[in-house]
């Protein structure tokens, strides 16, 4: 049998597609291997939005071919897209496929002879915005990242995911339950739903046929899974409906995370952004008033043109105000074919990484004054497949994340225990709470 490893690089819905490409493989006979296993093929998925996109191909093209020196290497991914003829240049890479290809993978990998030049497969993004594929991960056994939405159609001037993913376009809600259904009958106890722009959900050749809410409506009436997380969601399309609808759902579980991007709204201007920092006060609010321990995530980007110091400290002022749980602190590095990389007032690389360090501080002290505050409390944990010197972790409905003695019995299992005591580290300790059989 011959053998394929992959490398993912970049965000959940990679990881989601990676997982269903190794399924092509596996229907065609393919063995999936561990990347250090000397497979006959690699498959390496690239992302855009993390900088050095081609520093770290190269080096993942580099280190497969250590492993295995004739294997056949495959690029593909929004890099892939938006760079074919970059990546196809770089030693060892035989074959580039771009986002319209890169799920017929298995037709173009025929012959496995290493040739000169590196075949390209990849057409204009235009031809690929009506085409829905459905993808999700599977491989962890607690949770599964399933893909229901892709692409976007909002112009932020920072970002290349239209350019490399395409416009808006989403699954039906009834494929979506329909894998809900089989990914509940695996065995898995949490989805994490996916996509570029996960509110917009609906869209299907170019015309809006559902909204995103009424896809949650469905969602939570799947039997068998036990939680729904919201991976992330544009603060605009972030409505009350779902906020209210997420406080008494039976599975979606009170945790969102909410990109922000700016606290400054000269700033939000500029990356054209469809929403004033007020909005995202009032969305917090709301959310607090209803769920008190519900986690809220924050993506801010550090060092746009523009900014200011002035500028960075209202973003910063207006953080460590808000009542959310953690950051995800992004670096602004331009890109190419963006309206951003051709603007003034550019902000030196030292400057940028100061403002990155003083935000991921802050994220540390938000995650640890969201943790202190469930201390004392009682939750469910879903327990993960990992062992660390003795101990295994899992997360709470709302995302606190708990150490407890490792025991192979708890994997994948949910749990009910006390949240005891913060540790140095930063991680939460628990102890079990007796399972009371009273009446089930």
């Amino acid at each position: 049998m011959k053998k394929v490893a992959f490398y993912t690089l970049g965000c959940k819905l990679n990881f989601s597609e990676t997982s269903t490409i190794g399924r092509l493989f596996v229907d065609a006979g393919y063995r999936v291997v561990e990347f250090t296993d000397a497979a006959d093929v690699y498959v390496i998925n690239t992302c855009s939005v993390t900088d050095h996109a081609d520093k770290k191909c190269r080096k993942v093209v580099k280190e497969a071919l250590k492993y295995s020196p004739n294997a056949y290497i495959t690029i593909v991914g929004c890099y892939a897209q938006l760079k074919p003829q970059e990546i196809a240049e770089i030693e060892g890479v035989d074959m580039v496929l771009g986002a319209a290809e890169k799920f017929r993978i298995v037709e173009f990998i025929t012959d496995l002879t290493k040739q000169p030049k590196a075949v390209v497969h990849q057409q204009d993004i235009e031809k690929v915005n009506h085409n829905f594929i459905a993808a999700y991960s599977i491989g962890d056994r607690t949770r599964t990242f399933l893909k229901v939405q892709d692409g976007c159609d909002y112009p932020c001037t920072y970002c290349t995911i239209p350019l490399a993913r395409g416009g808006s376009r989403s699954d039906t809600i009834e494929n979506v339950l329909q894998k809900a259904q089989q990914i509940a009958a695996s065995g898995v106890k949490e989805i994490v739903l996916t996509g570029v722009n996960l509110g917009d959900f609906g869209i299907r050749e170019g015309q809006r046929e559902d909204r995103f809410f009424d896809l949650v409506k469905a969602l939570d009436e799947v039997e068998g899974i036990e939680r729904i997380r919201i991976s992330s969601i544009e603060p605009n399309l972030l409505s009350n409906d779902i906020i209210e609808f997420v406080a008494t759902s039976k599975r979606f579980v009170p945790h969102f995370h909410i990109p922000l991007q700016s606290g400054s709204n000269k700033i939000l201007g500029l990356m054209k952004r469809r929403y004033q920092r007020e909005l995202y006060v009032d969305r917090v609010a709301k959310i607090k008033e209803l769920m008190p321990n519900c986690c809220i995530g924050v993506d801010v980007i550090v060092g746009f043109p523009g900014e200011t110091q002035e500028d960075f400290l209202d973003t910063y002022e207006f953080l460590n105000g808000l009542n959310i749980s953690y950051l995800h602190v992004f670096t602004y590095s331009e890109r190419e074919q963006t309206e951003a990389a051709t603007m003034k007032g550019k902000v030196a690389g030292s400057t940028r990484f100061e403002r990155n360090k003083m935000l991921h501080i802050l994220s540390d002290k938000k995650r640890r004054a969201f943790y202190q505050s469930q201390i004392g409390t009682e939750a469910q944990v879903l327990f993960e497949d990992d062992q660390k010197n003795g101990f295994m972790h899992g997360f709470t409905k709302n995302y606190v994340k708990v150490k407890a003695k490792y025991d192979p019995v708890m994997v994948n299992e949910l749990k009910n225990v006390k949240l005891v005591e913060l540790t140095p580290e930063g991680e939460v300790e628990v102890e079990e709470l007796q399972t009371v059989y009273a009446h089930h």
